[in-house]
């Protein structure tokens, strides 16, 4: 009964959106916004629920890979993945983050870094997942949402780099309802990442907000029904249910939904 009501609440709100906002992207076939669904750090879960049940709603989602625990059997599994439409992306080798944030982390922490050595780690990463998937452009999502590395900003050296072609950071439930094509930086694309156990309610909510606004929305998980992070198996496939249930919704991973926007914002005046 609550999802029921949530989903009705929200559905009420899109439905009440002033109709200029619908087609702020001039979204293809007609759409009437873009999600994209992104999962972090190659958790387990991932490939036994989250996939599973991608695949089964005809959905694709985008995978943010990093390489420190990753198993032949597990680049075999992902290279199925990657055959059957979803998109690998780069989440660098190690995963390094402020030492705040990973205390245990000590061997890979951002403070240890710079600009350099950073790039020079997602460049192996892009080799890789080459080596998965075949592919050559990649995506990718900042470690932990940071961009700070030695006390400088990495940003600005991965953009003249070519290593990556879109970035993903990290946001909140409102700030990462995108609305303008024009002004977005394609290396700063913001996301929302529910943590405490989000039930499906909150993420129709999300979407919601996104139709309503006519824009794109980036959900980001880490574990589906498992692992860290948690998102409940239940809450994952209830989002994907109602995905599938509105079909001017367009649901694709993250580098042809990109691609797309970033085309419409060079078209803007």
């Amino acid at each position: 009964m609550r999802l029921v009501l949530f989903a009705a609440l929200a559905w009420a709100l899109a439905a009440a959106g002033p109709a200029a906002a619908q087609g702020a992207f001039a979204w293809p076939k007609g759409k009437r916004a873009a999600i994209v669904l992104t999962y972090d750090d190659a958790m387990p879960s991932q490939l036994d629920v989250a996939i599973p049940q991608l695949d089964a709603a005809g959905l694709k989602g985008t995978f943010f890979l990093d390489a420190d625990s990753l198993t032949p059997a597990e680049m075999l599994r992902w290279r199925r993945a990657a055959k059957s439409g979803h998109e690998l992306g780069n989440h660098s080798v190690n995963h390094p983050c402020p030492r705040a944030m990973l205390p245990r982390a000590e061997h890979h922490v951002t403070e240890t870094y710079d600009t350099q050595s950073m790039l020079a780690e997602i460049g192996v990463m892009n080799a890789v997942l080459f080596g998965i998937d075949g592919l050559t452009a990649r995506t990718y999502a900042y470690p932990c949402s940071q961009s700070l590395v030695g006390g400088e900003d990495y940003r600005g050296g991965l953009r003249t780099s070519g290593l990556i072609r879109y970035a993903r950071t990290g946001g909140d439930a409102y700030r990462s309802v995108i609305t303008d094509a024009a002004s977005l930086d394609p290396l700063d694309v913001p996301s929302w990442g529910p943590v405490d156990h989000p039930d499906g309610a909150q993420l129709i909510a999300y979407v919601e907000r996104v139709r309503a606004a006519g824009g794109l929305g980036v959900l980001q998980f880490h574990g589906v029904g498992g692992d860290y992070l948690e998102v409940s198996a239940q809450a994952h496939q209830q989002l994907l249910d109602h995905l599938k249930r509105n079909p001017d919704i367009w649901v694709a991973p993250f580098q042809q939904v990109m691609d797309h926007v970033t085309k419409v914002g060079a078209a803007t005046p």
